[in-house]
């Protein structure tokens, strides 16, 4: 299986390729388009600032790139939220997957949110063997609403899209990659997704 880590100016790709590492699965690291169309698992992960990580995208004609695969995509954190419509982060157009907009957290409680929480009205693959009891790790002061595509749901000022799905896009806020046990098995649930579509 060919796993492909996308590359730009977010971080935390490191941890990714570990984890997947960890899984005992390869992975290449690539802004390479034809790397990226030609793979069977696609990663996008990301932290950083939601305008300045467009604007690479765009530049790279990546922003279309990663709207046209037909594979299984994961978007991470900055990645879940760039698939969006919109962010107030630096008053981004974003690539519309999914149609909802990113907002920041309003200063009621600590921002960012940091640390471990738990998930709710958990639906589809990526949640096989995951149950609302168990607590993943995020770290973001912006949040997806609540939409149509929502698959989990976490709660902390507001509710918000913890991870979403629309077709063959997956998407989390929190960081599977250091989620400990519980996100080791949603990894392992993503890569094992499987999928008949054509690619390039």
């Amino acid at each position: 299986m060919k796993i492909v880590i996308i590359k730009y100016n977010a971080g935390n790709i490191m941890s990714v390729e570990n984890a997947i590492n960890r899984l005992g699965y390869n992975c290449i690291v690539t802004d390479d388009p034809e790397q990226i169309k030609i793979a069977d698992k696609v990663i996008f992960p990301g932290v950083g600032e939601a305008s300045s990580a467009m604007h690479y995208l765009k530049e790279k004609k990546l922003d279309q790139l990663i709207k046209s695969l037909k594979q299984p995509v994961l978007g991470i954190c900055l990645g879940q939220q760039l698939m969006c419509t919109y962010s107030e982060e630096g008053n981004t157009a974003c690539m519309g997957v999914f149609e909802t907009q990113v907002k920041k957290f309003p200063p009621k409680e600590l921002v960012p949110h940091m640390g471990w929480n738990n998930l709710q009205n958990l639906k589809g693959d990526l949640f096989k063997g995951v149950s609302e009891s168990d607590n993943v790790y995020f770290v973001h002061s912006y949040y997806a609403e609540v939409c149509e595509n929502t698959t989990a749901i976490c709660d902390y000022i507001l509710p918000f899209s913890a991870a979403m799905q629309k077709n063959n896009f997956y998407a989390t806020q929190f960081h599977p990659e250091k989620s400990a046990d519980v996100g080791t098995i949603i990894l392992k649930n993503f890569l094992e997704i499987k999928s008949d579509i054509i690619k390039y």
